[in-house]
């Protein structure tokens, strides 16, 4: 069984950074594509970050602002988020797949193991 479980989710203004974090255990972490998904109400999961074979990936929203990075060691993995905006306001989630192929990466369902979400919500 994989066990995901993100922290570091909270309230902050405009222009403020957070860091968010997802412990995996019950997994080779090495091998797994490790991705970061957001939702608001009434939307489908939003795409955010993956980070697979050393190389990252980005919606176009947040790249040149948001920074993910994994450490195998602890094994966790870690989105950085600057310049927050309040459009960045979401439950963000992270999620896990061994088998996922590259051109699905931003999909959700390639995903089979997900965390239970951290709220970010930033005021403007």
């Amino acid at each position: 069984q994989v066990y995901l479980v993100e922290s570091g989710g909270g309230l902050v203004q405009a222009g403020e950074s957070l860091r968010l974090s997802c412990a995996a255990s019950g997994v080779t972490f090495s091998r797994y594509t490790m991705a970061w998904f957001r939702q608001v109400p009434g939307k489908d999961r939003e795409f955010v970050a993956a980070i697979r074979w050393g190389r990252t990936y980005y919606s176009d929203s947040v790249k040149d602002r948001f920074t993910a990075s994994r450490d195998n060691a602890k094994p966790t993995v870690y989105l950085q988020m600057n310049s927050l905006q309040p459009e960045d306001t979401a439950v963000y989630y992270c999620a896990a797949s061994s088998t996922v192929i590259q051109s699905a990466l931003r999909s959700q369902q390639a995903y089979g193991y997900w965390g239970q979400g951290t709220q970010v919500t930033v005021s403007s």
